[in-house]
């Protein structure tokens, strides 16, 4: 181990394996906290939770890549070297003391809650387990990949009795062989369908995040409506949708992909976020109306809803979530 390692750095390369599969390793990380405050002027959030650093889902967009900077590892090993934090009750419990009524809190913002790593090592079990003993008057904000959450459905449903929960299961298109191009080993989408399906018929608020949407791959009026359908079919109660934007980590893995896979497209894609990460202009404007149109046509609403389950026992206002 280099001397000059210092910080999440140090502690990473300090981090024991725990285990090992065919592409991905898995290691343990200490934590100093479990609960992060949010910063920034484009924070969506108040805190954070990401009890899992890297995803083995290896989608060719991941603005996350970056995460693995701070390690001082390289962005393509992002997918293939997990690591899982190690579990403190007490620091847990410390960290949801931090937090006041109304505030909100991210759940795999970064990097998946549920990804394969979550069987092995049940992290999200015990966080739920403290939210489900302490947590009262708050914004959880769930966002996955994967089906697996539909395990927790229960304790989700029971958990939004108390707080607002809104969890967003994100698929970009139901064509299962272009997911698997774009999002090669996440969860096939009629899995995470069913998720949402299992979701809304424990009671809990659940939508569909269309995100990021590509463009000339998954930005079709067609593509768009059909997920619309579906979703509201598998009793989704909100579906929102974001433009990709393209860091400089993700255009590392991204534009090798996409010349290999849609070489028509690479010139395109490199002058339209060769400036920027972010997509402005007409373009947005043109998403924004249809992903409207959808929403209108299938009765669904943007992630604004005021939904409460009958039996309702939080706080009588409370700030929702920003659209």
């Amino acid at each position: 181990m280099p001397d000059t390692l210092v910080g999440i750095a140090k502690m990473a390369a300090e981090g024991p394996l725990l285990a090992e599969k065919r592409r991905v390793s898995y290691h343990e990380i200490a934590s100093r906290s479990w609960i992060g405050r949010c910063s920034g002027k484009m924070r969506l959030f108040d805190w954070t939770v990401n009890p899992y650093r890297g995803c083995e889902y290896g989608c060719r967009y991941c603005y996350a890549r970056y995460t693995h900077e701070f390690m001082e590892l390289p962005v393509e090993e992002f997918e293939t070297k997990i690591y899982a934090k190690l579990w403190d009750t007490a620091v847990f419990r410390r960290d949801l003391r931090r937090v006041k009524t109304g505030e909100s809190i991210s759940f795999g913002s970064a990097t998946d809650c549920y990804q394969p790593a979550e069987r092995r090592f049940g992290l999200m079990t015990s966080i739920l387990t403290e939210l489900e003993r302490g947590a009262e008057g708050l914004r959880l904000f769930f966002i996955t990949k994967s089906d697996l959450i539909a395990r927790d459905a229960v304790r989700l449903s029971n958990l939004g009795l108390r707080n607002d929960v809104r969890v967003n299961v994100t698929i970009t298109t139901l064509d299962a062989a272009l997911a698997r191009q774009t999002e090669p080993f996440a969860p096939r989408p009629d899995l995470r369908l069913r998720a949402v399906a299992e979701l809304a018929a424990a009671g809990v608020e659940v939508g569909v995040a269309i995100s990021p949407v590509l463009p000339r791959l998954t930005d079709t009026m067609e593509n768009l409506d059909t997920l619309g359908a579906a979703a509201a079919g598998a009793g989704a109660k909100y579906l929102w949708a974001q433009p990709l934007f393209l860091k400089e980590c993700a255009q590392k893995v991204f534009f090798p992909w996409l010349r290999q896979e849609y070489p028509h497209l690479e010139d395109k894609y490199r002058q339209k976020y060769e400036r920027s990460a972010y997509l402005r202009g007409p373009y947005v404007d043109v998403l924004k109306a249809r992903v409207e149109r959808v929403r209108a046509r299938y009765g669904l609403c943007s992630r604004m809803s005021s939904y409460r389950p009958p039996n309702w026992t939080g706080p009588a206002q409370m700030s929702l979530f920003e659209g």
